[in-house]
């Protein structure tokens, strides 16, 4: 019985039903596995013709003095033929872990990415099938015409507004040039920073006299700052080498310079809390070769890109600015990583998708945002006492959840992955992560470092690295958050040309927030704090729209 691996099926005593059992699973497969005969090896060590079918009845081993050819030939074929399947599959039971637990290696969640598209396309297709029933158009999009408002000076204005920043290349020329009063460190500094002083006020107030469409506004105002963060970058990083190259030449006549330490100017990506100098020599036993050589070699590093190949001032020229203000970052480099080409194919996707994504934005809004706000704006007129507006408000808010949820994920598709990605191809800009996985944030200031890594790193190098050279950690993460504060404020004020505050509280809270997320009573709580993230980004997000249209 251990001998037999299937079932039997043959009429047994004249009754053809009637079939053996399965055999169970043998404990010595090796009497199972094919032998090779005496026949079957011819006397010039050959194997012979029918050994090559299966064979009948048992084997006699290989001889010993068999050739190394029949040995070979006869192990290949039992192995073979007992690595057969058994008849019922086994399942292979191991120890692992879910896909969605925490533990899990496993990270690819693209099938969610594909539901989230076929998610917006069901809600489209549901809304053009009832705007066709009720009005005979599939699409009435009410909002065409504020697109089409004063394009055409959008776009001119928009190319101004860039091809303006241009200036601070000249100027920088002469503070670099200078000997005098006009050098960066003297006066330098000060003209530029009045200059984008004056800059940023004039065409944040430009908008409100022409009296453009609000949105041409959005458009207008996050472009308006995400030039003024160039423009600020490439000036001040600029204003330090010259200093640096300044110093530098100095050295070249030792006797009356300063032997100070060379200050790093510090990088988009390093950490908040370090100490960007390079060592200094107080040590009395170190000579003054020895100090001047690593001076001027500090100094000399200062002044090379990170490849490598570019050393200031070969920086200075029009090709190289043109080439940043078209760069996916807002952190000026002497040179970036670069691709090796551009995939022409993946830039017209991404083209394609920033089309369609505003498509989706507008069919959101006109569908589930717009209604909302229209019925609440009459509701809230007639209302005659304070609890009955904020009833309604309250209502307002709730109704707006899901769809500014979807609306700020498509912003921030569009933008961070479309966009900056298209321009990365165009460029070839070599770093592409613009951010991380925000959604798994715990609290504020995780979602501040990964959901928009371009801000993110232009705060940590010009606001927070830029003030710790003169003020402690808290009160520097006091003036990053307060200057964050004012530009969301802003960004809020132009949208809806209300400026009333809600986006500052909102935004200096966070800091609160923060400290009670890292106590000791809640810090560590993933899926707590993940959850209370979530909760206040949605409130917020409807929250926010409803106090500055509303109220």
């Amino acid at each position: 019985m251990a001998e037999s691996s299937s079932i039997n099926a043959r009429p047994q005593n004249g009754q053809t039903d009637v079939h053996e059992p399965r055999a169970r699973k043998p404990t010595r497969i090796d009497f199972l596995r094919p032998r090779l005969s005496d026949e079957t090896i011819g006397a010039n060590g050959q194997v012979s013709g029918h050994a090559s079918g299966t064979s009948s009845g048992r084997t006699t081993p290989i001889p010993e003095n068999a050739p190394p050819s029949v040995k070979a030939t006869s192990s290949a074929r039992r192995q073979i033929r007992a690595e057969r399947r058994r008849i019922f599959p086994t399942i292979e039971y191991v120890d692992r872990v879910s896909h969605f637990d925490p533990t899990s290696d496993y990270h690819d969640f693209r099938g969610f990415f594909v539901l989230f598209w076929i998610g917006l396309a069901i809600m489209v297709i549901t809304a053009m099938l009832r705007n066709y029933k009720e009005t005979g158009y599939p699409l009435n999009i009410r909002q065409w015409d504020l697109f089409m408002d004063k394009v055409y000076e959008l776009a001119i204005c928009d190319g101004f507004m860039v091809a303006s920043i241009m200036l601070s290349l000249p100027l920088h020329k002469v503070f670099m040039n200078s000997q005098g009063i006009f050098r960066w460190s003297k006066l330098g500094m000060a003209i530029q920073s009045i200059y984008q002083v004056f800059w940023l006020t004039f065409w944040c107030t430009y908008p409100f006299i022409r009296d453009w469409s609000w949105t041409a506004q959005v458009f207008f105002t996050l472009h308006l700052l995400a030039i003024f963060m160039k423009m600020h970058s490439y000036a001040f990083y600029n204003g330090h080498l010259s200093e640096t190259r300044r110093r530098l030449h100095d050295l070249d006549t030792p006797d009356n310079v300063s032997k100070a330490a060379a200050y790093r100017y510090p990088g988009s990506r390093t950490h908040l809390h370090e100490i960007l100098q390079s060592p200094s020599h107080e040590n009395n036993e170190d000579a003054e070769k020895d100090r001047l050589k690593q001076l001027r070699e500090d100094l000399a590093m200062e002044l090379t890109s990170p490849l490598g190949q570019v050393t200031y001032p070969q920086n200075l020229t029009v090709a190289n600015f043109v080439d940043f203000i078209f760069c996916p970052t807002l952190c000026y480099e002497l040179e970036y990583p670069r691709t090796s080409s551009t995939n022409w194919m993946e830039l017209f996707y991404k083209t394609l998708a920033v089309f369609g994504c505003i498509f989706l934005l507008t069919i959101t809004t006109e569908e589930f945002i717009l209604p909302v706000l229209d019925e609440s704006a009459i509701s809230l007129q007639a209302s005659t006492s304070a609890s009955e507006f904020a009833l309604i408000l309250s209502e307002t808010i709730g109704r707006l959840l899901f769809p500014f949820m979807v609306a700020f994920l498509l912003v921030f598709l569009v933008i961070f992955e479309y966009i900056l990605g298209a321009f990365a191809e165009i460029t070839r800009f070599a770093d592409r992560q613009f951010f991380a996985d925000w959604w798994n944030s715990c609290d504020w200031l995780e979602f501040s470092r990964e959901w928009n890594k371009p801000v993110h790193h232009f705060f940590r190098r010009h606001v927070y690295s830029a003030s710790r050279g003169h003020m402690s950690r808290p009160l520097a993460t006091t003036i990053t958050f307060f200057i964050s504060a004012v530009a969301h404020e802003l960004v809020m004020g132009c949208i809806t040309r209300k400026f009333r505050g809600y986006g500052f509280v909102a935004m200096m809270l966070q800091m609160p927030i923060v400290l009670v997320q890292r106590s000791k009573w809640v810090k560590g709580r993933t899926v707590l704090n993940n959850v209370l993230f979530w909760c206040s980004m949605i409130l917020g997000l409807a929250m926010m729209c409803a106090l500055y249209v509303l109220v």
